[in-house]
């Protein structure tokens, strides 16, 4: 099982993802409902962390800056990981406009394997992390595959942009200020930091 840190701090399983995307129904008067989106998306994560003695004070002042966005690397699913194989380095093939939901990639002889549905991704032009619908198997004969994400590409994304996977793909988040707390101590003894929960920065 892969390991992932907030501010140096072990993240604790479970941990929550949850995708906010602002909708709203219309039932007309023949009892039809009719459903839309704003087309606004954002990813937010619920944890809790571990802080060592070596860090509770890093844990502490992390808890104060609340103005400014920061970065951590995306935690991806442990089952995704399991059927992840892909290796080499992955670009896109052509233009996608913004609104786009499948994105042409390059695929050579360099690259191989699979990156599996379910599996978060961005690009290297905007901060924007994108959540693989259906697997990409590099492993094909085609020299141009689908890239299939959720949810929509915000921005133009060029020819021979970078595909970042892994480590590289970091999550840009603001701090919830509405659960804000300290962290408690119970006999001199580390007992509980609370609940973190981060809102994708867009």
């Amino acid at each position: 099982m892969a390991v992932y840190y907030y501010k140096n701090s072990q993240i604790l399983a479970p941990f929550s993802v949850v995708s906010n995307e602002p909708m709203f129904d219309m039932t007309t008067v023949s009892l039809k409902t009719r459903r839309a989106s704003q087309g606004h998306q954002r990813w937010e994560l619920s944890f809790n962390i571990q802080p060592t003695d070596n860090n509770i004070e890093e844990t502490l002042l992390a808890g104060i800056d609340n103005l400014n966005a920061d970065t951590m690397v995306m935690p991806q699913f442990t089952s995704v990981l399991e059927r992840f194989t892909a290796t080499g380095t992955f670009q896109t093939a052509g233009i996608a406009n913004a609104g786009a939901t499948t994105i042409n990639v390059a695929n050579s002889a360099s690259e191989l394997g699979i990156i599996p549905k379910g599996y978060f991704i961005k690009f290297s032009t905007h901060d924007k992390l994108y959540i693989l619908t259906d697997d990409i198997n590099f492993n094909s004969a085609d020299s141009v595959l689908n890239l299939f994400i959720y949810p929509k590409l915000k921005v133009q994304v060029n020819s021979n942009t970078q595909i970042l996977l892994g480590d590289d793909s970091l999550f840009s988040y603001y701090k919830d200020i509405n659960n804000q707390t300290g962290i408690t101590f119970t006999d001199g003894v580390l007992a509980n930091p609370g609940t973190i929960t981060l809102l994708e920065a867009i």
